[in-house]
């Protein structure tokens, strides 16, 4: 018995190349799932589809659309740059590429679909900006909303965890608005996670100090695996009463701050 029920489904994964969207790709190839890919590169995988796709490009978005599967149950946004890569191409990849994707799959999907983006533990801040997030949120392009970030950039000097700030009130946001439609929406916010993202950051940040404070407690960064698992379920059918939720996914660094006290 498959008991996660993906065999046939028809699910699209973007970042399916590496790291965590190529680990979700992989699962869902061996729970019998059809899988469309987005990336800039194919993964080796048996596909049922791929589009090469440059998503700071979001005007190619559109003509993209016209080759994605008519029928979705699942989509998976895993994409994502790490915060050495500059300011509007983090906040276009990370979130305005997710929400324009996002806006383009769901007429595609019936009752019972579901939406799972990759957050971060990064984003851990949005309670303290809800109102500015909101706001941000409220813009109708994405032109007019890298330019309220660039006015707003004080406030948030850092534009990976702002980015990953507004998939998080965008979740449940949405979550309230696509289950009108029988469509649930949640994200996963993982610690230090062994991929080419976290490769990058600690060859090209000068001043990242390491990971030994973000693994915390656990010890140890998280495989792609440990994240794809927990997207898979978010989606599935198992979890059919879980809406606009944000799962850490972080060997409890979240639970670490939330019950330490500063001295």
């Amino acid at each position: 018995m498959n008991s996660l029920n993906y065999k046939n489904k028809h699910t699209i994964v973007t970042g399916c190349y590496s790291g965590i969207g190529h680990a979700v790709a992989r699962e869902l190839l061996a729970q019998g799932a059809q899988v469309h890919g987005i990336d800039l590169r194919r993964p080796e995988l048996p596909l049922q589809g791929f589009q090469r796709v440059d998503l700071t490009d979001l005007d190619a978005l559109g003509p993209l659309a016209v080759d994605l599967p008519g029928q979705v149950d699942a989509l998976f946004n895993c994409a994502g740059l790490g915060p050495s890569h500059q300011d509007d191409s983090v906040i276009t990849v990370n979130f305005l590429a997710t929400r324009v994707l996002t806006e383009l799959v769901v007429p595609r999907m019936r009752p019972g679909g579901a939406i799972a983006s990759v957050a971060s533990i990064g984003g851990a801040a949005w309670p303290a900006h809800v109102t500015e997030l909101l706001d941000f949120l409220s813009l109708a392009t994405p032109a007019e909303a890298l330019a309220w970030y660039r006015v707003n950039s004080g406030l948030f000097p850092n534009a990976y965890s702002f980015s990953k700030e507004a998939i998080c009130v965008w979740t449940r946001q949405q979550a309230t608005v696509l289950i009108e439609r029988g469509i649930r929406i949640n994200c996963t916010s993982p610690g230090a996670t062994r991929t080419p993202m976290l490769d990058e950051i600690e060859n090209k940040l000068p001043t990242f100090s390491g990971i030994d404070n973000i693994t915390r407690p656990i010890g140890r960064c998280s495989t792609p695996e440990e994240q794809a698992w927990p997207l898979l379920l978010l989606n599935s059918e198992l979890f059919s009463y879980v809406n606009g939720a944000e799962l850490a996914v972080d060997g409890g660094g979240a639970a670490l701050a939330t019950v330490n006290k500063p001295e």
